[in-house]
């Protein structure tokens, strides 16, 4: 039994107002000279692409929605008289709330911070426009061309037509048609008098061939002459189903930015038919920059589904893992019922071996760009590293070789190097892979736990994605190297040769306080900062710098603490060890004066200040700031003379 159309709703025309941040994006974009002002084409066409796959997909379980015009297309109709543009499709169509939802907001959080890239430095070149397309503002660029848009759709299955217009320049309105039209949605552009080379027949064609080819569905253009006639200009094949020889890169990159709503160029193409058991093709895109929404909370995927050439889903999580979502395309089965639906989608055993198929294939084909073009592989790792290595801390079944795509700088300072690297070129005797993390690479590698590990010529590797902590906890070694923070416990490299001659070694000792000296100063120590460290002792680590901070054995790692009391309600980790450099000229002097007077005040002063000395090298603050500055101002008056 057909469904009844929804009755019309009793609305009257209203004016409202953009949301701030559309308000803000529609200025950039219609003020702007931008030199694509083409693309607006592109993306009003792909969006009425997508709109009758979606129709076609709800159709799947009501066939009454498509009863009425079941040939979906897309026109665009000419008026040189009128000067307008109009885009029709024949899809799924808008009611009221998808008018305001759609046209009156852009529904994605982190939008304000790209708002902040586009509009740049405010200096009003327009150099920063280039960067629209990437952030998906589709319907929104036809204001580079338009002073005015006037947009009427009916939803299927509705029986009222809605009218939305705007001139872009903060306001728009919204109205009931008297009359319900046809399904579907007429975008009418009225182009601008700097756009007139939009309405000749052949600047259309041009683009359409060139930039929605791959478009499956028909595409119908009317030039603006009187005797103009409706043509199909694209060749309306889904791009996919076509051989590889017969796809040009231009053909790739352009369904790349159609599939994906993305404006760079892809970093890697596969595109391939699967055949056997489960039939199935897939062409998938890894960007060369990262996406606008590549580390939001859902970590979503972005691969889009298909049956038999028919659009299921956009939102299929068990198509790829959360760790592949910077990867874009369609999956197109030959094998899955056409009437699936997206709920039972989960646990769909075939869509399990396509996912299987897909990640190992994707593997694949970056470890053989890793092997073939390391220097195209470090902008890749730079770009999407750290959300490979989330696949690293959850798949079982993959880690092994997530770990071999792994990269990391170290302190060798040679640029990205593979762990397998890393452990070829171990020093002899070193029986760990060491590494430190921090917030970034410059902080890192300035730790004074590296000091020794530079002296002995260790290679250390630098971490600095807030990920890092995390898959380490769950890898316990690779290539039976076990890994090792250098913040963490005790660093015993008495195996490994130091690069220093042995005069150089023996002078270093002479240089070293004396035993007996520096127990003294410890045992002071111990009692000035009892209730704030676990232990201090002789630092083996240490070879410029006075003193810092361990974790002991154990215990969390000391950047990782950081980050968990950066969280809410998580409260501080186990105290650290307070290591203190025998070599080193203030603790020489300390130990020996010390060992002369006894303890006093100022050398209490003097063991905080090391301490919150220590804190600030690790990128702590001290916990008491004005007792820091009291001391510090105290120990500069005792140097003056005061």
């Amino acid at each position: 039994m057909a469904k009844k159309p929804a009755a019309p709703k009793s609305r009257k025309e209203e004016t409202r107002s953009f949301e701030a941040e559309v308000g803000r994006l529609l200025k950039i974009v219609a003020g702007s000279l931008y030199s694509e002002r083409e693309i607006f084409l592109r993306e009003l066409l792909s969006n009425a692409s997508d709109a009758c796959d979606r129709l076609r997909y709800a159709a799947l379980t009501d066939g009454s929605l498509l009863s009425d015009d079941p040939d979906l297309r897309v026109t665009v109709v000419i008026d040189k008289k009128a000067k307008t543009v109009t885009i029709t499709d024949n899809g799924i169509g808008m009611g009221y709330d998808e008018l305001i939802s759609e046209l009156g907001t852009i529904a994605r959080s982190g939008t304000s911070a790209f708002m902040e890239t586009l509009e740049g430095d405010g200096d009003g070149n327009g150099d920063d426009v280039s960067l629209i397309g990437q952030f998906g503002v589709g319907f929104y660029s036809a204001f580079m061309v338009a002073d005015e848009i006037a947009v009427i759709s009916r939803k299927a299955g509705e029986a009222q037509s809605w009218s939305w217009t705007s001139d872009g320049t903060g306001t728009y309105t919204i109205a009931p048609v008297e009359e319900a039209g046809p399904r579907g949605t007429a975008i009418t552009l009225h182009m601008r008098k700097d756009a007139k080379e939009f309405l000749e027949t052949p600047r259309l064609q041009h683009i359409i061939k060139t930039y929605s080819d791959h478009i499956a569905l028909p595409i119908q253009l009317t030039g603006g002459e009187a005797d103009a006639e409706s043509e199909t200009v694209n060749s309306a094949q889904a791009l996919w189903t076509r051989a590889k020889k017969d796809i040009s890169p231009e053909q790739y990159t352009e369904f790349y930015h159609h599939s994906g709503h993305l404006f760079d160029e892809p970093w890697l193409t596969i595109h391939n038919r699967v055949e056997g058991k489960i039939e199935y093709t897939n062409l998938l895109f890894v960007p060369s920059t990262k996406p606008f929404d590549l580390f939001q909370p859902d970590r979503k995927t972005h691969v889009k589904l298909y049956v038999k050439r028919v659009f299921i889903t956009d939102d299929c999580e068990d198509l790829l893992p959360a760790w592949l979502r910077f990867v874009r395309g369609i999956v197109d089965s030959e094998d899955m019922p056409l009437n699936i639906s997206r709920e039972m989608l989960q646990n769909n055993p075939m869509l399990a071996k396509i996912s299987t198929g897909l990640t190992k294939r994707i593997l694949g084909e970056l470890e053989r760009k890793a092997k073939k073009d390391a220097e195209a592989y470090a902008a890749f790792w730079d770009n999407f590293g750290a959300v490979i290595k989330e696949g690293i801390y959850e798949s079982d079944d993959y880690r092994e070789r997530l770990l071999g795509l792994c990269r990391a700088h170290s302190t060798a300072g040679d640029g990205l190097i593979a762990l397998d690297d890393y452990v070829e070129r171990m020093k002899d005797g070193q029986d760990a892979i060491y590494y430190i993390t921090g917030e970034s690479l410059e902080v890192a590698a300035r730790s004074p736990q590296l000091e020794v590990f530079r002296a002995k010529g260790v290679d250390v590797l630098l971490l600095c994605d807030p990920v890092d902590e995390f898959w380490l906890s769950r890898v316990e070694k690779h290539a039976d190297k076990p890994f090792k923070s250098v913040t963490q416990g005790g660093i015993d490299l008495t195996a490994i040769a130091d690069e220093k001659s042995d005069d150089d070694d023996k002078t270093a000792k002479a240089k070293a306080a004396p035993d007996d000296e520096m127990d003294k100063l410890i045992a002071l120590f111990k009692l000035t900062l009892e209730d704030q460290v676990k232990d201090v002792r002789v630092s083996e680590r240490l070879t410029d710098s006075p003193c810092c901070l361990v974790a002991d054995e154990g215990d969390m790692d000391m950047h990782l603490a950081r980050l968990m009391k950066q969280h809410q309600g998580f409260a501080a980790g186990a105290k650290r060890i307070f290591e203190v450099n025998p070599k080193h000229p203030l603790v020489k002097a300390l130990a020996g004066r010390v060992s002369k007077d006894g303890s006093d005040d100022s050398l209490a002063d003097i063991a905080w200040l090391l301490l919150d000395q220590a804190r600030i090298v690790e990128g702590e603050q001290p916990p008491d700031q004005a007792a820091f500055a009291k001391r510090l101002s105290k120990l500069i008056e005792m140097g003056l003379g005061g």
